[in-house]
């Protein structure tokens, strides 16, 4: 049986105008359909902060090295940074590995969320293998491999 847990934390104030106003804006930008996205994405943002902060009190090596290259799989930190960069990580950094926005990047759909229709259809392949999740996260040598699977029958 899987382990069913929650992947976010809702805002802590319901109904601040700022904060819904700014959320709206990055939904429209990286056509995500609700703000669990969003949230999602901010916690996956808030672990590695939070893994950066520990990594700075104990001053363990290995697992910043191994902190940093994870993220610089993931073509969010450039070779050679430190625990300081991963901490100025924004939720943009994050949103912009998503296979819906570097299909949409790399101009391979009209619009952000015509990219994430061909993906929910099952239109795209990544090395040979169809992704059906818009928020699957690219890593940087997997970028070269997306392919758009063209329709076989039909009109």
């Amino acid at each position: 049986m899987r382990n069913i847990r929650k992947t976010f934390k809702r805002p802590k104030k319901a109904w601040d105008q700022a904060r819904i106003k700014d959320e709206r804006i990055m939904m429209n930008m990286y056509g995500l359909r609700r703000k669990r996205e969003l949230w999602r994405a901010e916690e996956i943002l808030r672990g590695f902060r939070g893994r950066a902060r520990g990594l700075i009190a104990s001053e363990d090596k290995e697992k910043e090295k191994i902190l940093i290259d994870k993220l610089s799989k993931f073509g969010m930190l450039k070779g050679g940074t430190g625990l300081d960069d991963v901490l100025a990580l924004t939720v943009n950094d994050v949103l912009e590995r998503r296979l819906q926005t570097v299909i949409f990047k790399r101009n391979m759909s009209g619009s952000i969320k015509h990219s994430r229709q061909k993906i929910v259809h099952g239109r795209v392949s990544i090395d040979g293998k169809r992704i059906r999740f818009p928020s699957y996260f690219v890593p940087v040598e997997e970028e070269k491999k997306i392919d758009i699977i063209k329709d076989k029958g039909g009109k």
